[in-house]
């Protein structure tokens, strides 16, 4: 999901842990804006296109890599009022390298919510394999009210207070907490516009058929990974004649209730930090390596939750809880980081100011779109204080090294009174008439379960295809050389693996510092990049 959820509730340190507890919504200053304002400067340039269609124009990437073109298209803020006020989406579309073999536009989305899909595109040349790259014109938008398409912004003082309240320990806390979440949304909506009240799934999926439209295809091919698995399926679900081929990538599950959203949350960080824990048993180069890590993290918790975890530091630094788990959670979202992930945790534990160094390598704050879509996507309405008592307890009996998951923790508190309807409530998907459709899910995903991924897929029924990556991460393109073989030949021919197909875990080499090469094949993951840690669609 996820772009970002909370901050930690220190924000004044945009540390490794800190922000694992959860957030690029801190910005220096905030700025108002209108549901029908045009883009942001960093907006690309485009003329009016002729009704119906888009019209582009060259532009240049961050990178200089690739041929690019961008746009600009009008869609209403409203739906069901086409013809009130509208809002630009942003666009960038990196051109086939064989043209004359062509398939058509592959449209992209990275997760989020929050995530820049015109950044994604812009990314492609260095993240696609050379065949797509080929074969399709790989399309990117940025959503509504995201980066170049009128992003929602919110007070800063209204992000802090929500955020210090997030894991609420009374009923008066829990109280505070519905009071800073409809201060918080209100101030979102006095500085975005309408726009706000309709940021739900429902509405990006109308958006991206008027995209498909504009760029004049009778059918789209898609990929989603994170998030960006909730636009697929339900424009697969309203749309199923538009669909070409589609890939979904580490799957959301919109078919959940507040407890079966914590549970199998809890239970896929659980279960990945126990493959870390494993993994370091097995691997002499890990810091951890002839240590109990389940053990050690336990330990951590314990001297955290009893404030006994301080950094040092001018002031010194004193870790929470939370900070620990939304550290885990960002570390298992790619393997490739484990070796970083096991030394931070061994310098934690003999309290070394490295660790404090270690903490503070994340970067600039930005928009905040996340609670302004999940909460018009989800009803995770917990009735007392009591009931939330009870799911922790709960949690931390089925998940006990790591307890719960910082991130479904989150999108659950911070929703509660959150000031806008509950516009695209959960339900089961209803798919028929699409072709095949890839759904893709690692074994032990942190942020979407692969439980998420196997329901989407029953859900989807006949139609759907499911593969499984039997690692750990999120986001199977850049970490299964055999999950991203099969994702390109299904897109490029529509031919699909068997149903049930498993690819081998990828696991960090011996060799720290040659691990990134691996197991991407030489690609660039552009998650990390493209979200904020602890999302619905980021690295940590």
């Amino acid at each position: 999901m996820p772009s970002n959820p909370p901050l930690a509730p220190r924000a004044r340190t945009r540390s490794r842990l800190a922000v694992g507890a959860l957030v690029t919504a801190l910005f220096g200053q905030v700025l108002a804006g209108n549901a029908v304002a045009a883009p942001s400067p960093q907006a690309p340039a485009a003329t009016t296109p002729s009704p119906g269609r888009i019209a582009w124009e060259p532009c240049a990437s961050p990178s200089g890599q690739g041929t690019f073109e961008c746009a600009t298209l009008k869609v209403p803020v409203d739906w069901k009022r086409p013809r009130g006020a509208t809002v630009d989406l942003a666009l960038a579309r990196h051109r086939a390298t064989d043209p004359e073999r062509r398939i058509g536009s592959l449209l992209i989305n990275p997760g989020g919510p929050g995530g820049s899909g015109v950044d994604f595109a812009f990314s492609a040349p260095e993240s696609f394999s050379p065949d797509l790259l080929a074969r399709f014109d790989i399309v990117g938008f940025d959503p509504r009210g995201v980066a170049r398409s009128n992003p929602v912004k919110c007070d800063t003082d209204r992000v802090n207070a929500q955020s210090a309240l997030l894991y609420p320990d009374s009923a008066s806390s829990f109280a505070a907490l519905r009071e800073a979440n409809r201060a918080l949304g209100e101030s979102c909506r006095d500085l975005t516009g309408p726009l706000v009240d309709h940021m739900d799934t429902g509405s990006v999926v109308r958006d991206m058929e008027a995209i498909r439209a504009g760029l004049g295809e009778r059918r789209i091919s898609y990929y989603g990974v994170s998030y960006g698995t909730a636009i697929g399926q339900q424009y697969a679900e309203r749309y199923p004649h538009r669909v070409r081929a589609m890939t979904l990538d580490s799957n959301m599950d919109h078919s959940l209730g507040s407890w079966g959203f914590q549970k199998t949350e809890a239970a896929g960080l659980e279960g990945s930090y126990g493959q870390f824990a494993d993994w370091c048993a097995r691997t002499p180069s890990c810091a951890l390596h002839g240590r109990d890590a389940r053990a050690l993290f336990d330990a951590l918790y314990q001297r955290a939750d009893a404030g006994e975890l301080v950094l040092p530091g001018d002031p010194p630094e004193t870790v929470t809880p939370q900070d620990l788990q939304s550290f885990a959670l960002g570390n298992l979202y790619d393997p490739a980081g484990w070796f970083d992930f096991a030394r931070t945790l061994a310098e934690l534990d003999a309290v070394k100011p490295a660790a404090a160094r270690s903490l503070r390598k994340f970067g600039e704050p930005a928009e905040f779109p996340f609670y302004s879509v999940m909460c018009q996507d989800y009803d995770l309405n917990v009735s007392s204080y009591g009931t939330l008592a009870r799911f922790e307890r709960e949690l931390a009996r089925r998940s006990p090294v790591t307890r719960l998951s910082p991130l479904g923790w989150t999108v659950m508190t911070g929703c509660q009174d959150w000031p806008a309807e509950v516009t695209n409530p959960q339900r089961r998907l209803d798919v028929d008439g699409t072709p095949k459709i890839l759904v893709t899910n690692s074994r032990f995903d942190p942020a979407t379960p692969h439980s998420w991924g196997s329901n989407a897929a029953r859900q989807i029924g006949r139609e759907a295809v499911f593969l499984t990556y039997d690692g750990v991460g999120h986001g199977d393109y850049w970490l299964s050389p055999c999950a991203r073989d099969a994702i390109d030949t299904y897109l490029l021919t529509l031919k699909t693996p068997r149903d049930g197909t498993h690819c081998p875990a990828v696991w960090p080499s011996a060799a720290p510092s040659a691990q990134r090469q691996s197991p991407a094949g030489g690609l660039v993951n552009p998650l990390p990049d493209l979200l904020g840690t602890g999302t619905y669609g980021r690295t940590g």
